[in-house]
């Protein structure tokens, strides 16, 4: 199941220059979040984004690939802020972007334009 939503470049980047060095290169620990993430995705908007992902049109899948890649890049700076010197800034602009998308995706209107 991981990264059916988007590329760990993505997540990556979004995490920031300053983002852990072990963590970025820690495959394993990058396809478990992107598991969780996806995981979450389809509970939090009660719909299975993953299964039904080959019938998303291609102007909405970049939707899902924003909100994946900004919780993976949540989990990122979270493994070790010390990096930053402002982590909650990055955390409250990938918060805000998260809230937009999970609004958007919940919305059984917006869902049916998905299919």
């Amino acid at each position: 199941m991981a990264w059916t939503f988007c590329l760990s470049g993505s997540a990556i980047v979004k995490a920031g220059a300053n983002a852990n060095s072990d963590i970025v290169l820690a495959g394993a620990i990058l396809d478990e979040w992107s598991d969780e993430v996806e995981g979450a995705i389809c509970t939090i908007t009660r719909k299975d984004w993953v299964a039904d992902y080959a019938s998303i049109t291609a102007n909405f899948k970049p939707i899902l690939a924003d909100l994946a890649s900004d919780l993976i890049a949540m989990k990122m700076v979270n493994y070790d802020p010390g990096g930053y010197t402002k982590p909650q800034l990055i955390l409250d602009v990938l918060k805000d972007n998260v809230e937009r998308n999970l609004k958007s995706l919940k919305d059984k209107s917006d869902q049916e334009v998905m299919d």
